[in-house]
């Protein structure tokens, strides 16, 4: 389902994967010669991930961070780096061995950042912004997961997990006993069986010390930032230093598993007092973002409750008057990102549109929107500097880099240049853009990735990769599984349709998807690699069907349906059993969004038409080889999915084989266990997709 990258998300991995052993070496850039000039996993692995811009106070620096890894070592190294803003002068201002991460601008001198302690909690640093005089700040127990300084830096908001109650606490003579006692839902989120809330916390800063610790959600069963793809995003200091507004959903149990009304609470610093913001606005507010004179407040909506891919929608509140205006009622797309624009009478954001990401800009006077940038790419992170943005952009043929775009005309120069030496040495497959005329009329976006070196008047085995979310759009996006030039390079033509469902062809074509898993969108699925199996260098007797989580199930029910069209399929976490997902769910908001609701409402019409579209009941029509794949700690779709859908197709005498990872969550996200994935996709799919 939704993959959206957070901070918490990057504290837990470092935390297992980076290399925080004490060693000569540090795991850094490679200085690689490559003896082809097509990508292997090894040498994708062997990328810089750019992450976490920031601009110094004065507008000349940028500070961000590199992760390298080592797939031999199977560990990770995150460093610290600054340069102009130009991208001259660029230096690795920590290279060390134990990772840094969240780093801020106190000032243009200073820099703060979370980093290992010596008794291996994360707490935080600062530094010189050349890298000297280091100096640990905190000493928080357990340790922090994010901070914010206030504007003037005499306070620090910061995030920290506090231990929920243990079976000792109830019982502390039975110190050896490892159960569980579960009294409501939501007792395990994502990748994690909960044992702890996050809650966020203010403490005085004199420039050395942090006093006078206070929980904003002291006593309270709630969360800040939201669970599981919340960060500091969702945090955000009034210029005054005097408030802060936060995002919290304030619900626990049952109601949290069945709810998505968030809201922007405010809390003043004198007086201690919190008041909800957006009171009585049901679906997701977050994200909320102050004017520079701190006199309006702008932020992310969603309106229906229960609805997770709803539109988000501009909201900007008069801070003083309380009065607040939608500002992109006209404008069919998702907003994100939100950055005012120094007069503040604009506001820049990204949003998806026809598979890719763009900036625009909208008058809060008229509210009209401006398309800043074109291209066939994605920019997925940007900072205000002057009148340029740093922005942090990637495709499907280049992993993020950062950029220097004009916030007139959008043009835009890569300033990071961190993977441009192994970059200039690789070959990658065309990018085509097609429109495909679906079953219905439409007009569909589908992406064609053609092999490094393509000859058309050869044959290529083709593979239709069907996308999770099932509202994420096929956009530039450069993934480290799902790399459409990583399969191109194993000699694959890919074809990757923006079927039905997903954003960024406006809210009917995204919406249609709830309630007809098994309705139009596979139909789309079947038009667009129907449509390129006409091609004379598309081998038709080679068609594989591949994807993840919602592209997963996908898999699954073009598996019992496709009528001879694939000879291999490969799906990876995916819902085999309608009915079995929607109790082993945790977030039970989108199974009865999406699929209507559970399955023993009889009365319930899009709820019957679902389940009755589980794979799972289409298993005595399985012909085809099936390579399952599975985390078990996917706690969002449980491994237990993929032991049914195995058990399964050994039963009915298909060739199956079964890749369950014990570590791994939703996603593949450790060195040798990625390598290890691509290497039996590629085996699995070269097995029956490739003539001997």
């Amino acid at each position: 389902m939704k993959k959206v990258l957070f901070l918490i998300a990057i504290i837990a991995l470092f935390s297992s994967c980076l290399n925080t052993e004490v060693k000569d070496q540090v795991i850094g850039p490679q200085d690689l010669t490559l003896e082809s000039d097509v990508m292997t996993p090894e040498v994708m692995w062997a990328f810089g991930r750019v992450s976490e811009i920031q601009i110094s106070p004065d507008q000349t620096k940028v500070l961000f961070g590199i992760t390298w890894y080592n797939w031999e070592e199977n560990k990770g190294n995150r460093d610290l780096y600054i340069m102009n803003i130009d991208g001259s002068d660029r230096k690795n201002i920590t290279n060390t061995n134990s990772g840094e991460y969240n780093a801020r601008w106190k000032s243009d001198k200073v820099i703060g950042f979370l980093g290992f302690a010596d008794d291996e909690s994360i707490q935080l640093f600062e530094m010189n912004v050349d890298g000297s005089e280091k100096k640990q700040i905190s000493s928080v127990e357990g340790g922090i997961t994010g901070f914010e300084f206030a504007p003037d830096a005499s306070a620090i908001a910061y995030t920290k997990e506090i231990l929920n109650i243990t079976t000792q606490d109830i019982y502390p003579d039975l110190d050896k006993a490892d159960a569980r006692i579960i009294d409501d839902l939501m007792f395990r989120h994502w990748d994690e069986w909960v044992s702890s809330t996050s809650h966020l916390f203010i403490a005085q800063y004199d420039g050395s010390h942090l006093t006078n610790h206070v929980d904003l959600l002291d006593g309270e069963p709630y969360e800040v930032p939201m669970k599981p793809f919340g960060g500091l995003e969702q945090i955000n200091w009034a210029p005054d230093g005097k408030s802060i507004v936060y995002t919290c959903r304030k619900k626990s149990g049952i109601e949290y598993s069945l709810s998505t009304n968030s809201d922007l609470y405010l809390y003043e610093l004198e007086s201690g007092e919190t008041s909800n913001l957006t009171e009585g606005m049901m679906g997701y507010d977050m994200n909320p973002v102050f004017s520079p004179d701190g006199s309006m407040l702008a932020w992310e909506s969603m309106e229906r409750d229960g609805y997770e891919s709803d539109k988000q929608r501009l909201f900007v509140m008069d801070m003083a008057t309380g009065e607040s205006k939608y500002h992109t009622k006209d404008f069919d797309q998702h907003v994100a990102n939100l950055r005012w624009r120094e007069d503040a009478k604009a506001i820049y954001f990204i949003s998806g549109w026809h598979g890719t990401q763009q900036l625009y800009e909208i008058s809060l006077a008229t509210d009209s929107v401006k398309t800043i940038t074109s291209g066939v790419h994605d920019y997925d992170a940007f900072e205000m500097a002057g009148d340029q943005f740093i922005a942090q952009r990637q495709s499907m043929s280049m992993p993020s880099e950062i950029y220097a775009v004009n916030t007139t005309d959008g043009a835009d120069i890569n300033i990071s240049n961190v993977n441009t030496n192994l970059l200039d040495q690789l070959a990658m497959g065309n990018v085509e853009e097609r429109w495909i005329t679906t079953t219905d009329g439409k007009q569909m976006l589908t992406w064609v990735i053609y092999p490094p070196h393509f000859d058309p008047n050869k044959k290529y085995p083709t593979l239709l990769y069907c996308q999770g979310g099932p509202q994420g759009m096929v956009g530039q996006f450069w993934s480290y599984r799902w790399n459409f030039q990583m399969m191109a390079a194993n000699g694959y033509i890919v074809v990757a349709p923006n079927r039905r469902g997903v954003p960024g062809f406006g809210q009917e074509w995204l919406e249609q998807i709830s309630g007809d898993y098994g309705g139009q969108n596979m139909e789309d699925y079947l038009t667009a690699i129907d449509t390129l199996a006409a091609e004379s260098y598309v081998d038709a007797n080679s068609l594989g069907a591949i994807g993840a989580s919602y592209g997963g199930f996908s898999v699954y029910w073009l598996a019992g349906h496709h009528e001879g069209r694939f000879k291999a399929f490969i799906a990876h976490d995916g819902m085999f059993n309608f009915e079995s997902q929607y109790l082993e769910t945790e977030e039970l908001w989108f199974a009865n969004w999406d699929l209507g609701g559970p399955y023993w409402d009889r009365n319930n019409e899009i709820a019957q038409r679902s389940y009755a579209n589980s794979p799972h009941l289409f298993v005595d029509k399985w012909d085809t080889p099936i390579l399952i794949i599975h985390g078990e700690r996917d706690y969002r779709i449980a491994y237990t999915q993929a032991i049914q859908a195995f058990t399964a197709a050994k039963l009915v005498g298909v060739p199956a084989r079964l890749l369950i990872f014990p570590t791994e969550n939703h996603w593949v996200l450790q060195p040798q266990n990625a390598i290890l994935w691509q290497r039996e996709f590629k085996g699995w799919l070269d097995k029956w997709l490739k003539k001997s």
